[in-house]
């Protein structure tokens, strides 16, 4: 190559090679800027694709969605990587001078590219004495948002060729670096790159690892612990302070004293920080943990068919960043949470201990036998409808004594108990009969008012118990049912002031039935005794609720069921009177709604709005109401219903909480056929609740009524739950009285409407004495 100042050079001694020098250093220049042209160009298809000017514009990076509870708080997120992002206001300045000090000391002055760094990179290079790496944060940040090592749309032909391939990526962050300098400001710069940084646990971006490591926003965090922050950028597995805490604070204290080398800290400040402990705040964003992840499973197919008719793809759940508004409020959310798990300790105790080691997979020794014998081959037969069981039969065919061989081999893993997760080794039977074991829960707590659920608890642990006994469990609801039996007479003329005997009612083929049935208390006797409704239905005498049915048909029970709000199809047979029928919590606290609404149905709702993430509303939810009762109805039924807080009421142990001192609460107890259910509804005017409480299989359930009735295994944690929500003055939700319609007249157990020719209480006091308080409560 012919240069023509080269001639003007001096001849001599060196002359030859002075000009060749500047050869090279003009041929490299040349060959430099020709390579960038070409990089840019994508010459012969050989360097691959660089980031399009609407790449640079609007460069994207998966954003998870937030759920956001009613009062503000982000309850968990949907995502594949945990990012949120922030503004550059909410990074502390103690982070900035962090990082500034550590990454890239000459942010503020370079263009992208830092000269001095790089050339002290080659210098290590050359000498084998590398001295830290040369990338800027813009490099960085080119690195983190267009993926130019991992995505295969930016290959070129020389990616084939490792040293070619590596030169190649580094000028595309090079070239791509200098890009983002034009385009955006330095604060800008710093707030992405602060927004696409992987932190370790989960946590991606700036924000989510001040949640992650400390539970903190990130404007809150301390000089230490920014710089634990920092260091991790390096390499997050290896400097994660949770996992390895001793590499993780030598990597903070070299922070630390990068700080004090740049003037960021003095060393006196410098020397008191590296002496602080590290202390944690650890609690990792995951679908298996957090607040509310059985009603997060929920709402996750919810919020993707809104968002599908809105014309988003299923997997912008995970990336787009919606702000999801939800009717959950937090603090219910965590009283609910914390009720669940000090009740069902404490009733896990008492099931083990009323087994005494014993397996608690029973049935009855004969039709009516009282005592119970253990099923033969119960854990083997739950076997073969495990996923695990269906695997190895692809491999091992219908061979079941060798894959229930292979299931009795032991392996390492993880199991839950009530005092934490417990690493063991233990075959699949094993873990299986370990499960098996477990009483669990559904519990869920709603205002009638708008039908706003405002807390959902599916299971005693979503980690190892995925089934949400709120919306997926259909189980039969006992007692807990005959509201809809005693509204469906109500409704159709019988008054609460009439009594009904409790005497045996016997249906039989003019009923549509086979043979004979005769409904019997949970105790097996009759008082024969003149009962008004509300000491009937407060006591829930099984007789009185044959009785209602007997008259008014099981057919038109059903119809009330689903106008009120069941959706479950349910038996056209006397024995719903008794709650044969099998339903979802969920839908058993809509119907409930009703009586605490004064007649009318508001369909459960959990969405408030979606939003992007910029704030626009995308969609926003209302409440769906309908008058299916009358206000009079209604009432009616929420008087009986009080009778169960009252003396002898199957629900009169709520007093031991406190919640019915100056508060009207009504409520059901349920228990079904050898105790395999426990259920409990409680409403007041403005919130109402129901709880679950059974075993996985109906045969596993408390061998006596003592402790298997739903009075006892499934009131008391609403009975907590509401304890908590009434202690915390902060919540709408207050003691009150129920609102009587106008017209309505109250006199003892009878509601007395307009019209009703009743006009003395002698007309309608018992002429008997009350009948003994319900230790038990019923059963089919």
């Amino acid at each position: 190559m012919k240069l023509p100042f080269l001639k003007n050079l001096a001849s001599g001694k060196y002359s030859f090679i002075i000009k060749s020098l500047y050869r090279i250093f003009y041929l490299g220049l040349a060959g430099f800027f020709l390579f960038i042209i070409a990089l840019n160009l994508n010459l012969f298809w050989l360097f691959g694709k660089m980031p399009s000017v609407d790449d640079l514009d609007n460069p994207k990076s998966d954003v998870a969605s937030e759920i956001i509870s009613t009062d503000n708080k982000v309850i968990g997120k949907f995502f594949f990587e945990n990012r949120s992002d922030m503004k550059f206001e909410e990074i502390p300045d103690n982070f900035i001078n962090a990082l500034i000090a550590t990454e890239d000391v000459r942010f503020s002055k370079h263009s992208g590219i830092d000269a001095r760094s790089m050339l002290r990179v080659f210098g290590g290079i050359l000498t084998l004495n590398r001295k830290g790496g040369g990338s800027t944060i813009s490099q960085q940040l080119a690195k983190n948002l267009f993926k130019m090592r991992q995505d295969e749309a930016y290959e070129g032909l020389l990616y084939k060729l490792p040293l070619a391939k590596t030169l190649t990526i580094k000028a595309k962050e090079w070239v791509t670096a200098i890009k983002l300098e034009r385009r955006y400001t330095k604060a800008e710069i710093m707030t992405m790159y602060l927004n696409t940084i992987e932190f370790s646990s989960g946590a991606y971006g700036l924000k989510s690892a001040a949640k992650t490591y400390f539970k903190k926003q990130p404007k809150d965090l301390k000089p230490e612990e920014s710089a634990l922050l920092v260091g991790m950028i390096q390499n997050p597995s290896r400097f994660n302070p949770k996992f390895f805490p001793k590499n993780s604070r030598g990597r903070r204290d070299i922070v630390i004293s990068q700080m004090v080398k740049f003037n960021k800290l003095s060393p006196e400040e410098g020397k008191e920080m590296a002496d602080l402990p590290i202390v944690l705040n650890y609690s990792p964003e995951s679908h298996n943990y957090g607040m509310a992840q059985y009603f997060r499973e929920y709402l996750k197919d919810i919020v993707k068919k809104q968002l599908k008719d809105s014309g988003y793809e299923d997997s912008d759940l995970y990336t787009k960043g919606f702000k999801i508004y939800v009717t959950i409020d937090s603090r219910m959310q965590a009283y609910a949470e914390e009720a669940m798990k000090v009740h069902m300790k404490d009733q896990q105790k008492k099931f083990e201990a009323a087994y005494k080691g014993k397996n608690p997979w029973v049935q009855r020794k004969s039709e009516n036998s009282s005592q119970y014998v253990e099923i033969p081959n119960f854990i083997e037969n739950s076997a073969k409808r495990t996923e695990i069981y269906r695997l190895l039969k692809k491999t091992y065919g219908d061979d079941e004594k060798l894959i229930l061989s292979k299931m009795r081999e032991k392996v390492p893993m993880t199991i839950f108990t009530w005092d934490g997760d417990r690493d063991t080794v233990m075959s699949h039977i094993d873990s299986l009969k370990h499960y098996k074991r477990f009483l669990n829960i559904g519990m869920l707590a709603m205002d009638p008012r708008n039908g706003n659920i405002k807390a959902w608890v599916g299971g005693i642990n979503f980690k190892h118990f995925k089934f949400d006994n709120v919306f997926q469990s259909r189980r039969q609801p006992g007692s807990t049912f005959k509201p809809f039996v005693y509204v469906t007479a109500i409704d159709n003329g019988f008054s609460t002031c009439e009594r009904v005997i409790d005497e045996p009612i016997t249906f039989g083929p003019a009923d549509g039935i086979v043979g004979s049935y005769t409904p019997k208390n949970s105790d097996g006797k009759y008082s024969y005794e003149s009962l008004t409704l509300r000491q009937a239905l407060g006591q829930s005498v099984n007789t009185v609720s044959a009785r209602l049915i007997k008259e008014f048909k099981p057919s038109k029970v059903i119809e009330y069921a689903h106008q009120l709000g069941i959706k479950s199809e349910l038996p056209n047979s006397p024995s719903l009177c008794l709650g044969v029928g099998e339903v979802s919590l969920f839908e058993m606290l809509g119907g409930y709604g009703v009586f605490a609404n004064q007649g009318k149905h508001t369909e459960p709702m959990v969405l408030l709005r979606i939003e992007d993430k910029n704030g626009e509303v995308i969609k926003e939810f209302f409440p769906e109401s309908k008058e299916v009762l009358s206000k009079e109805s209604a009432y009616k039924m929420i008087h009986l219903m009080k009778g169960a807080t009252a003396g002898g009421g199957t629900a009169a142990g709520l007093a031991r909480y406190g919640i019915l001192d100056g508060n009207e609460i009504a409520a059901k107890t349920g228990t079904t056929s050898n105790f395999s259910d426990g259920w409990f509804m409680g409403m007041t005017q403005e919130l109402i609740g129901g709880v679950w409480v059974g075993g996985e299989d109906r045969a596993i359930h408390f061998p006596s009524i003592y402790y298997g009735q739903g009075a006892r295994n499934a009131m008391p944690a609403w009975g907590m739950f509401m304890q908590k929500v009434y202690a915390d003055n902060t919540l709408e939700y207050k003691k009150s009285k129920f609102i009587i319609p106008d017209g309505l007249r109250i006199m003892g157990d009878c509601v007395l409407s307009p019209n009703d020719g009743f006009s003395s209480p002698n007309d309608l006091e018992p002429k008997q004495p009350a009948l003994k308080p319900a230790d038990d409560d019923e059963l089919l």
